[in-house]
Parts: C-alpha cells; sequence; structure tokens
C-alpha cells in the first residue's frame, strides 16, 4: 500500500514540476530544479535492482542508508553510556584523550559501575599506602645467549605497520616513544622512513617477511643483518599469530602499494602482496625455537622473541618442550588476546578465535614456569592496555611489561570511527589519503604521546604504592579479587592453579597431564 502513495507522491512532484515550469520565475526555477531531481531518483529507484527497499520505497528509502551510515556516530554520542561502549568506553577514551593533553584526569559524583556485576575485578589496597616509586622501573630484556639487553619500559607502542596507519600517525609515535623513552614496535610492515625519528624500535616480522624479504617471498638472511644492525633496533620479534584475527595472514591490494609502501616492504609498486598464514622459514615448534636462536645471531645478539595469539595449549607446551631439549629460549614472548585490535579483519576472527588475554597471559606464564625457564624469558602483554590499573593487572596475571596500539591511536587522535579499513579515517591516522592525513599536525600528537605514556605509568606506580608496595615485583595474585557469583568473591591465587618451577618436567599435574603428553617438539597440533 505504501507504495502506492510513493507512486502518488511522484506523480505530485511531476504536477509541480509542470506548474513550476509553466508560472517560471527565480524562485520557481530552483523549485523546478529540486522537483525534478527528485523525480529522477524515484524513477531511478523503481528500476534499479540491488537494493529491494527503494524498488519499494523510491526516493523516502534513502532515508534508511542515511540513517544506517550515520548509526555508530548517535550510538556512541547520544545514546551509549559513559561505560559501555565498545570496543573503549567513554570514560576510557576520555581518560587516554586527558592524560595526552595533560590535562586533569579525575571524575566527580563515584564510579558509574555496577560493583556488584558477576566478573568485577577490583585490585586490594593497604590500610597503609606508601610513597609511589620516584622513577618507573624498567624491564632488562635479554636471556643468557643475549649479549645487548634491553630496559623495556613497562608500557610501549604495541604493532601497528605503515601502510595500517599514516606515515604522519607513525611519525608522531616514534617521535613520542623517543621523547618518553619507550619502545615502538614496527609491526609487520617493515621500517618505515617515519619510524625513522630516533624512537627504540622493535622489528617484527611477519610471514611476508617484509624489509628483509627476497623476490620470491622468502627470506633474506643478509638484508635482515644489515638492517638490524642499525643501533634504533633494539629486539627483533617474529610474528606467529595477532589477536584480532589469529590464524590468518593478510593481503595488501595492489592499489595501496604506493612507492613509499613498495619502498618499505621490498615488494613491486603496484601488486597485490599477500602475508601467508603460516611462516616457511619453520614449521615445527623446535625449527621456531631455532630460528629464534638465527635471528638474534643475526641481529648481534640483541633480544630475539616472539609475539602470539594463544590457541593450543598443547602447541605452548611443544614450544617449551623444544626449548628445554635444544637449550635454546627466545629473549621474549608478547601474548596478544583475542581482544585485541587491528585494521581490518572477519567479524568470525575477532568475536570467536583465539584465547582472550587473562588466560593466555597465564597459560604461557605457567607453562615457562613449569619447565624452569621463566627467569630467561620475559613476558608482554597486549591487548586493550589503557590505563594504570590494566597494567597492574597485566602483571599481576604474569606480565614483566605492557604494549598498547589502540589507545596510542587515540592518543594520536583516533576518535574509535572503526573506519580503518575504509581508507577514510577521519582524523588522518588510518588512512594513506594525504588530504585526510594533513589534518594530523606532528608536533603536536608527538607531544601527546609522549605524554600519555607518562600519566599511565605513574597511575600505575600511585596504584602499586596504594596497594603498600614499593616495586611492581611485589605484585601478587592474591591482590587482585573477581567476583565469582553475588555471593561469591575471590582472589586470582584461588581462581586459578599454579605450577611450581620445574613441575612439569618431574611430574605434570591432572590438569596439566594430558596435554604435556600430547605436546610434540617436532609439531604443532592440526
Amino acid at each position: 500500500m505504501l507504495r502506492f502513495y510513493v507512486l502518488g507522491f511522484l506523480l505530485f512532484l511531476g504536477a509541480m514540476a509542470t506548474l513550476a515550469a509553466t508560472i517560471g520565475g527565480p524562485g520557481w526555477f530552483l523549485l523546478l530544479a529540486v522537483v525534478l531531481g527528485l523525480l529522477v531518483v524515484g524513477v531511478h529507484d523503481l528500476v534499479q535492482k540491488q537494493h529491494a527497499i527503494l524498488r519499494n520505497y523510491p526516493v523516502i528509502g534513502h532515508m534508511r542508508f542515511l540513517m544506517e551510515g550515520i548509526r555508530p556516530e548517535l550510538q556512541q554520542y547520544f545514546i551509549e553510556r559513559n561505560f559501555d561502549g565498545r570496543p573503549y568506553d567513554r570514560n576510557t577514551r576520555s581518560s587516554i584523550y586527558q592524560r595526552s593533553k595533560g590535562q586533569q584526569e579525575e571524575q566527580p559524583f563515584g564510579t558509574e559501575r555496577d560493583l556488584y556485576a558477576v566478573g568485577y575485578e577490583y585490585l586490594v589496597h593497604s590500610t597503609r599506602p606508601v610513597d609511589p616509586l620516584p622513577e618507573p622501573p624498567r624491564v632488562r630484556i635479554g636471556g643468557p645467549d643475549c649479549t645487548q639487553p634491553y630496559d623495556m619500559a613497562l608500557l610501549n607502542v604495541s604493532a601497528m605497520s605503515f601502510g595500517s596507519l599514516s606515515g604522519s600517525a607513525i611519525e608522531a609515535l616514534n617521535r613520542g616513544a623517543a621523547g618518553g623513552g619507550f619502545a615502538h614496535d614496527t609491526g609487520e610492515g617493515a621500517i618505515s622512513p617515519y619510524h625513522r625519528q630516533g624512537g627504540d624500535l622493535v622489528w617484527e616480522i611477519g610471514s611476508g617477511y617484509f624489509g628483509c624479504r627476497t623476490p620470491d617471498g622468502g627470506f633474506d638472511e643478509d638484508e635482515f643483518a644489515a638492517k638490524a644492525a642499525d643501533p634504533q633496533v633494539k629486539m627483533v620479534s617474529i610474528k606467529l599469530s595477532q589477536g584480532a584475527k589469529p590464524g590468518l595472514g593478510g593481503v595488501l591490494p595492489g592499489a595501496k602499494v604506493n612507492r613509499e609502501i613498495a619502498e618499505t616492504r621490498g615488494v613491486p609498486l603496484g601488486q597485490t602482496v599477500v602475508s601467508p598464514a603460516y611462516h616457511r622459514v619453520f614449521s615445527t615448534p623446535r625449527e621456531l625455537v631455532l630460528f629464534v636462536a638465527h635471528l638474534r645471531r643475526l641481529a648481534g645478539g640483541k633480544p630475539a622473541g616472539f609475539k602470539l595469539c594463544l590457541g593450543s595449549r598443547v602447541d605452548l607446551l611443544a614450544i617449551c618442550k623444544a626449548m628445554v631439549e635444544e637449550g635454546v629460549t627466545p629473549d621474549f614472548i608478547v601474548v596478544d588476546g583475542a581482544e585485541g585490535g587491528t585494521g581490518a579483519a572477519p567479524m568470525e576472527f575477532s568475536d570467536h578465535v583465539g584465547m582472550p588475554l587473562t588466560e593466555a597471559l597465564m597459560t604461557v606464564d605457567n607453562a615457562l614456569v613449569g619447565v624452569g625457564l621463566r627467569d630467561h624469558v620475559k613476558l608482554g602483554a597486549s591487548g586493550k592496555v589503557a590505563t594504570g590499573v590494566d597494567v597492574v593487572k597485566r602483571i599481576i596475571q604474569g606480565a614483566d611489561f605492557t604494549n598498547a596500539a589502540r589507545a596510542m591511536m587515540m592518543a594520536v587522535g583516533c576518535i574509535q570511527a572503526q573506519t580503518c579499513h575504509t581508507n577514510t579515517c577521519p582524523v588522518g591516522v588510518a588512512t594513506q589519503d594525504p588530504k585526510r592525513t594533513r589534518a594530523l599536525d606532528v608536533v603536536d600528537k608527538t607531544a601527546r604521546v609522549t605524554s600519555y605514556q607518562r600519566e599511565v605509568v605513574e597511575s600505575a606506580a600511585r596504584v602499586v604504592a596504594s596497594m603498600g608496595l614499593h616495586s611492581f615485583d611485589d605484585l601478587d595474585p592474591r591482590m587482585l579479587r573477581r567476583r565469582v557469583d553475588h555471593g561469591t568473591i575471590a582472589s586470582y591465587a584461588e581462581l586459578f592453579d599454579y605450577l611450581a618451577p620445574g613441575e612439569l618436567l618431574t611430574g605434570a599435574p591432572e590438569s596439566w597431564r594430558a596435554d604435556w603428553d600430547a605436546a610434540d617438539p617436532d609439531r604443532f597440533t592440526p
């Protein structure tokens, strides 16, 4: 029935157009143009076959697409409460913006969160707090085979490639890292000219081997060694998997491979580049461990490790067995939670594949303890780390240091528009469009990156001091508690089982035995 009303409306427009043409005059010419325009749209809607809604509701059906297009903005700015937005709620985003600008970061009237909701977590403070540490601590990265250890900050820039982020954003992040004395992970897109701003680099090597790639897509040892010798490169990292899309490689369309990206990644100009889901240079846990040792030698003894989103505990234990048998350990492992971010990923992978950071981090920490190697390997945590409390929680759960990606993007100006995959980022952070990147002022955003990292680490130090502790090393699982149900609160020491040093080697407990027995250092499980 509504369609007949719409058709009647179009006939009315036709009559108005005829009237306007008959009467004439400047105002009527404008009306005539509007009426004719709507008439053309209506006729087009009726005959097109792509959108069923427009065939039934010509002209007015466009309102549906308009509202759908601005729905995220309406949701974010007018509907969401301060604490329930996703991936980051408004309170968290506001905290990041305020700290990056050096503004006072406080809120009035008390918390808006439901403290009695199942899953709510809190830290145990002390009746007698102490003064915060005068200087933020650093973490020494470097196992027994490392000859050039690196002192890592508690919070660093997580992996984000040039290509995913604009050159201006990368430059601001690296300058900010240089100003604040923390590390900047390059992401798998190699070291670009925009990374060359003095900030310490963690060079990430993905399955595409960008920046150290042979013409057929293999690993070029000589090129890697030459670039890893650069004093700005402090550590090298193998990317096994990414939190938001574990088990997937990547495709960079040829249209996006401009001259800068081609030169940075070592790929042909204008040709589509595929990153396989797997590495060509190793296929077993043992080969992975030996490749880590090989990279460390090629890098002149600098720390070498890997990043992964944990899936199978059997595979992790197989890697640990390989470490024990070969007498080789990575200097660090970065655990990326399934809640980690990405420029683009299939929804099924982001929502349903990979282990969340809490369980993954504690699993990796426990496994290393269980094989007696925890003292040789430092653990990084990556996945929605944004505040000082986040840093403290992750250290309690087993991390030695933390990395942040989306929070650092927000410090550079990201507004969580969630258009990273469209090349239309409105603030010039996640786009290669020069008209959009010009909006990002590198000097201003550099200061914000430095300020944000400093404020978060200082906040973490204040939280630790409020717990009556003089060091981050004194944090303990008993100090983090979770509401299990409406009548039960338990600490992390009670919620999870912890292995004793070397326990897996002397006799795995029942909860670990089946996975330990199934772990094979010479194969990854399907």
